[in-house]
């Protein structure tokens, strides 16, 4: 299944004149910020594993499955588990959460990015997990979905490229069922002393190196980097998501910080 994105209201027709977003280290008007961070994926769409097992030294794996058991996706019932897996293109969270369930979970794994959207057609047909899957080509910030649909709303390591994160985070309260969740995964705020300092060094001296070896190209490997600095600290996003009108909002700290899993509930 597809969508036509066009529905979908961008950035740039809603945007405050003048309004700025970080783009890494460097504003950049609000109405370009997609435009740069689509260009950053479509280069890396091929290599997203390999990227995220560079930047987190193969430790998101291990992120993602405790991000799924905390879901605890149903086995039983009398319908489908609705699980909306936003910025999910390459199907890493979906794959999990239809495993989990044993196939009783449909997750609907929505991408801004055509690019990172067929990686994740492909892989879910080599795994034979198609027929629990649709695919849509959607902005966060204007889902196509109706109110009050899905009983659960993932996102991993995509929220800091929102270029409203605010935005993002109310529409995932609308399109979710009361009673329903949300859970996002983010790389965070490291704080454990020393750790820091070599994560620090490590994110900002080898990852582009890596970058450039894996794909030919730091510059998109230094944005992703830039971007987990500009993103807000564990306190102050899981007071983004109360405001958004969640509630029993929480979060689960992953290697001392540098991931972080927040956690809460359409009531």
């Amino acid at each position: 299944m597809s969508h036509d994105p066009a529905a979908a209201t961008s950035p740039s027709e809603t945007a405050p004149t003048g309004a700025t977003a970080s783009f890494g280290f460097r504003d950049v008007p609000l109405t370009e910020k997609q435009h740069l961070v689509d260009d950053v994926f479509h280069k890396v769409a091929s290599r997203y594993d390999v990227m995220n097992d560079a930047m987190s030294g193969g430790m998101h794996r291990l992120w993602k499955d405790a991000m799924v058991a905390k879901l605890s996706p149903p086995k039983i019932g009398r319908r489908p588990y609705e699980v909306l897996d936003m910025a999910g293109g390459t199907g890493d969270i979906a794959f999990r959460i239809v495993e989990k369930s044993e196939k009783k979970a449909r997750v609907t794994v929505s991408d801004i990015n055509a690019s990172m959207l067929q990686v994740g057609r492909e892989r879910a047909e080599k795994r034979g997990l198609a027929a629990n899957l649709d695919f849509v080509e959607a902005n966060a910030e204007e889902l196509p979905f109706e109110s009050n649909r899905f009983d659960a709303y993932t996102i991993a390591f995509g929220i800091r490229n929102v270029p409203r994160i605010d935005k993002a985070l109310r529409e995932a309260w609308r399109v979710l069922k009361p009673g329903g969740r949300i859970l996002v995964l983010e790389f965070s705020a490291v704080e454990m002393p020393v750790l820091d300092k070599i994560y620090d060094a490590f994110s900002f001296h080898l990852i582009p190196l890596m970058g450039k070896a894996i794909a030919g190209d730091a510059e998109p490997y230094r944005y992703l980097v830039e971007s987990i600095r500009k993103f807000p600290p564990q306190e102050k996003f899981a007071a983004m998501i109360r405001d958004a009108g969640f509630a029993r909002v929480d979060y689960t700290n992953f290697t001392g910080g540098i991931a972080a899993l927040h956690s809460g509930w359409k009531i």
